[in-house]
């Protein structure tokens, strides 16, 4: 092909008006056309459209063409379609270049959409010259190993090992505790049907005689070493090291209480957390006719900023439930704001309020303050403070994550945001994904969840899972790192920068190596390298430069 003309056709869409009621896309159509190499220029209403699809894979057969440009929106959503459309019609999909008009364009300069119109010329005709320079990849194919390791035996870790053994995947079930169940152990009866949290630990059963699920408990991670279709992992289970083979692997990790030690005078007799009172709810032993609750408490604030999601809807059960076994109680909530999604949710709250059970609303500079026999709270419709007698204080407590997430991160090779729970790849579009392919996330690992919660997210995980396990060979992206041989001097700058630890060192040749299945082409390596060793295959420096100068740079 190095001989061969370029023949570019540049596709523009009008993205209905995100792209076209403030550009002027005509006109950057008509510009198209006098650019190099480009045989043909059009624009439509939605490129992404089977229309639009149609519309590509006609005339790369009628003009012959041999790169194809689609000026319109993100990659990160649309790339891999247009990919699959000129491949469809006989293109290798490398040699497809998507330039975004949108995001980085129309919605940027709404307010002046004639400097918007000639930005998107320097776009697209940065975008034809770098496709000029294109070359065909391969995607590397990989084999799969058909099994599935679940890191955490709670009720997201046990769901998706179940949905995946019912498929027929062979599933290996980490736990570091002793027993299945993680947290709902410890609750009484869950919301918002107030059923007995025991008959959910029924799954347990399931899980361990299924035959296609092995489980190991009081289990420890020492490493996880691979790539997706073939992760292996070495756990210590009493004192015995085990070796695990796994096509993906699942977090469903959870998350911890907040200790209440330190807070509101705790003491653990009359002041005294939620998962406490699940207990004593569960063993019928709360004797108290003035109980108090405080929401929010150890959250909202400088040190962990997040709301924890579960502790207003705990909260409004367990006071539900001290009604009903003593009509007479007086039940109060002081809270900072209530949070009942779904229209589900809200009803639930109504009935506590329906109920007798009396919310105070707080605010944060003037949080309650606990006296000997009363508490004192500050109310802000009466503009004064007002004091409530107490029997039991309950406070309200978030979840927190695990203290072993990040030595698990580490050796997954994924990220936590700030307050230590697992990143998903986006929030939208990939919520179960790890950036890492075939890793997956699902439950309170990735943030504090109520169970309806943790059972859709391991669902989606187990899904989106099978998608790799269902698969003999399995197929990665072309666009990744190489290194010249004759140019790396061993330095291993590269080795410390690799966000996906794709690089190692080959001490025989004293070079470096790159996993091709793990890189991602990122260019981390490629910009770092003092040698300029590394190329990045799809983003080389002479196609990068070629846009660069075109624009107005220099060589």
């Amino acid at each position: 092909m190095v001989d061969e003309e370029v023949k570019i056709g540049v596709f523009i869409c009008h993205c209905g008006t995100n792209i076209g009621g403030i550009l002027d896309v005509p006109n950057i159509t008509e510009y198209a056309k006098t650019l190099p190499h480009v045989v043909y220029a059009a624009d439509n209403l939605y490129t992404c459209s089977e229309v639009g699809l149609t519309q590509i894979r006609e005339n790369i057969k009628e003009h012959n063409l041999n790169r194809v440009i689609v000026a319109s929106c993100s990659p990160r959503t649309h790339e891999p379609l247009f990919r699959a459309t000129c491949f469809e019609a006989g293109l290798n999909p490398y040699l497809f270049e998507m330039v975004n008009i949108r995001d980085q364009d129309s919605w940027v300069h709404m307010k002046e959409p004639e400097r918007g119109t000639e930005k998107a010329k320097d776009l697209i005709r940065m975008g034809v010259y770098k496709a000029a320079l294109l070359e065909p990849l391969e995607k590397i194919k990989v084999s799969i190993i058909p099994s599935a390791l679940v890191i955490g035996g709670g009720i997201s870790g046990m769901n998706a090992a179940l949905n995946l053994a019912n498929r027929g995947f062979e599933v290996n079930l980490i736990e570091k505790e002793p027993h299945l169940g993680g947290l709902i152990r410890s609750l009484n009866k869950t919301y918002p049907t107030n059923e007995d949290a025991s008959k959910l630990l029924e799954i347990t059963n399931l899980v361990e005689e299924n035959k296609k699920i092995k489980v190991f408990k009081s289990a420890i991670i020492e490493n996880i070493d691979g790539f997706v279709g073939n992760y292996k992992t070495t756990i210590v289970q009493n004192e015995n090291l085990t070796k695990i083979e796994s096509g993906i692997i699942i977090v469903a990790t959870g998350a911890s209480p907040l200790s209440p030690e330190g807070y509101y005078s705790y003491n653990g007799k009359d002041i005294i957390s939620q998962m406490e009172l699940e207990h004593l709810l569960k063993n019928n032993s709360v004797y108290a006719n003035n109980v108090i609750m405080i929401q929010c408490v150890g959250c909202r604030n400088e040190e962990r900023k997040y709301c924890s999601n579960i502790c207003c809807m705990g909260a409004l059960k367990n006071a539900m439930l001290i009604k009903e076994k003593n009509p007479d109680a007086h039940v109060s909530i002081i809270f900072r704001d209530i949070q009942t999604k779904g229209t589900t949710y809200e009803a639930y709250y109504r009935k506590a309020r329906e109920k007798g059970i009396l919310f105070i609303k707080y605010l944060p500079e003037k949080p309650p303050v606990i006296k000997k026999d009363h508490i004192q709270v500050y109310n802000e419709f009466l503009n004064h403070e007002i004091s409530i007698s107490y029997d039991l204080i309950v406070l309200s407590m978030p979840l927190i994550a695990n203290d072993d997430s990040e030595t698990l991160a580490k050796m997954l090779k994924v990220p936590l945001e700030v307050n230590g729970f697992f990143l998903e790849a986006h929030v939208k579009l990939r919520p179960v994904d790890f950036a890492t392919d075939g890793i997956y996330v699902c439950g309170s690992a990735h943030w504090p969840a109520d169970i309806s919660e943790c059972i859709s997210q391991s669902n989606a995980a187990a899904s989106r899972a099978s998608t790799i396990l269902s698969k003999d060979m399995l197929e990665v992206e072309g666009s990744t790192a190489e290194i010249n041989e004759d140019l790396c001097v061993g330095c291993e700058a590269c080795i410390k920068l690799c966000p996906y630890s794709a690089i190692s060192k080959d001490e025989e040749t004293d070079t470096v190596i790159v996993n091709k299945v793990i890189c991602k082409g990122c260019g981390v390596c490629g910009a770092s390298c003092p040698h300029q060793a590394i190329t990045i295959h799809h983003f080389t420096g002479d196609q990068i430069l070629s846009a660069i100068v075109t624009y107005g740079g220099e060589e």
